[in-house]
């Protein structure tokens, strides 16, 4: 057995890729990002319509997003509209990818 691969990561930023592993980890929310990525600075009336759900239930999905900042707000008078946060996506991406480079490296061993 070779030695343990030393994790490229400080905690901070593993934490981080956590949270927004958790927040993508919905059907729901994938597809609100999807929504937001061909359509940005969408209304949740405009992602209700879109995708055929309940206003509340979009609404609380956003919530989440917001908590892990992969959406910014922006209100426009009674209006709250919603953009990707995507420099924060793409960071979440590369965690993931070296967490999962990691893992293939030591299932070769």
């Amino acid at each position: 057995m070779g030695k343990p691969a030393k994790i490229p990561l400080d905690y901070n930023h593993l934490q981080s890729a956590t949270d927004i592993m958790r927040a993508l980890a919905h059907p729901l929310r994938l597809r609100i990002i999807a929504l937001l990525h061909k359509h940005p600075d969408s209304s949740v009336q405009t992602i209700h319509t879109n995708l055929g759900v309940e206003q509340s239930i979009i609404s609380q999905h956003l919530r989440i997003l917001r908590t892990a900042a992969l959406v910014q707000t922006r209100r426009q008078g009674k209006n709250v509209h919603y953009l990707l946060d995507e420099q924060r996506l793409v960071a979440a991406a590369q965690v993931a990818g070296q967490l999962a480079k990691l893992v293939r490296e030591k299932d070769d061993e």
